[in-house]
């Protein structure tokens, strides 16, 4: 899996000088503070009552067109993101967009924020002809304003160049890849985390490219980056075994790829919590990883515990769900259980239509 550069969530600004305005604005800033952390912890219908009284506190204390309700609005659009809900996203982006343009002006670099956001939006949608340009425009604001070699475009380069890693334009995605590769090593240094990102990134375009030779050397340098600057058992450092152990899932080599998995599940059950949608993806691949080599005893049950995570953290119609049952079904059909394949593949097109 691609590690995410994006800016989601939190730009806390300053509320006014009044003593109400100032307890509100304590009120706001602590709304935001367990936003963020509902969020993390996948909690994602409690994070979006949260959010949505944050977003109320900003109207109330600034009116609808200040700055701190555009940053409630993003955390609420990226919230609906989240959990599939793209339509009930859309014009909350949109309307945080506008506020920043008109307040803070057209070239402001959280302008290029928002334009990012809704981008990645598209992106997720698979609608890259929007994506393209709300990408490259808020590109051109950060080179502008905080000049071409700052993190914040290495940041921009990474984003535009999933996309087009996405779509199978490698020869536009890998110039990008190394770009942002350079200004942060050079930046922030080689050991820093986000060099391990874009290390990551540049080595999955590698492997989709079927470069594996090219791509190995990288994941490694990106696990032993993360694993020394943020400790053996963080989230990143999961992402980072998984995304190694895809590479050799790729190749056939299951020996090397289950161990790496393991460790990534446990990392993440443990940091995460056992119900959080990263362990769902972590199940997946495992149970994934066994169906490749035909042991689907082993596979069926995790995929059912990913399904269940999944319904439960997303709703019962997100993508994700659409995807674990999908695998569910496969594994049915390859056991002859081929009636109630029927009725799961009937429920992913369902769910599938809902999302188009």
């Amino acid at each position: 899996m691609k590690k995410i550069m994006a800016t989601i969530i939190l730009l806390l600004l300053a509320f006014g000088t009044g003593v109400q305005a100032y307890a509100q604005g304590i009120e706001w800033e602590t709304l935001n503070d367990e936003t963020m952390s509902l969020f993390r912890q996948g909690r994602y219908d409690r994070a979006l009552i949260v959010a949505k009284k944050a977003l109320q506190v900003a109207e109330q204390a600034e009116g609808p067109n200040h700055p701190d309700v555009a940053t409630s609005l993003n955390n609420l659009a990226a919230l609906y993101k989240t959990q599939g809900q793209y339509a009930l996203a859309e014009p909350l982006f949109k309307r945080s967009l506008a506020i920043r343009e008109n307040v803070l002006g057209q070239d402001h670099p959280k302008v290029a924020t928002s334009l990012n956001n809704l981008a990645e939006l598209y992106n997720t949608q698979g609608q890259y002809a929007l994506a393209e340009p709300l990408f490259k425009r808020s590109l051109a604001i950060k080179e502008k304003t905080l000049g071409p070699d700052h993190s914040d475009v290495a940041t921009s380069l990474n984003n535009l160049a999933a996309m087009y890693n996405t779509q199978g334009q490698y020869a536009l995605a890998e110039p990008l890849y190394k770009r942002s590769l350079a200004i942060l090593e050079e930046t922030l240094g080689p050991d820093h985390p986000n060099v391990a990102t874009s290390l990551n990134n540049l080595a999955d375009l590698y492997r989709t490219e079927g470069k594996y030779s090219w791509a190995e050397p990288l994941y490694k340098r990106s696990l032993e980056i993360d694993e020394k600057a943020l400790g053996s058992v963080h989230p990143d450092v999961a992402i980072d075994l998984n995304n190694l152990a895809l590479l050799y899932k790729t190749q056939g080599k299951y020996t090397l790829a289950e161990p790496l998995y393991k460790r990534s599940l446990a990392i993440d059950e443990k940091a995460l919590g056992p119900v959080h949608p990263g362990v769902a993806t972590d199940l997946n691949n495992l149970a994934d990883l066994y169906c490749s080599q035909g042991k689907y005893a082993q596979a069926e049950p995790l995929f059912k515990r990913s399904l269940e995570i999944r319904e439960k953290a997303l709703g019962p119609n997100h993508p994700k769900v659409a995807t674990s049952l999908e695998n569910l079904a496969t594994i049915y059909r390859k056991t002859g259980r081929k009636k109630v394949a029927k009725e799961l593949e009937k429920r992913v097109a369902d769910i599938r239509a809902i999302n188009k």
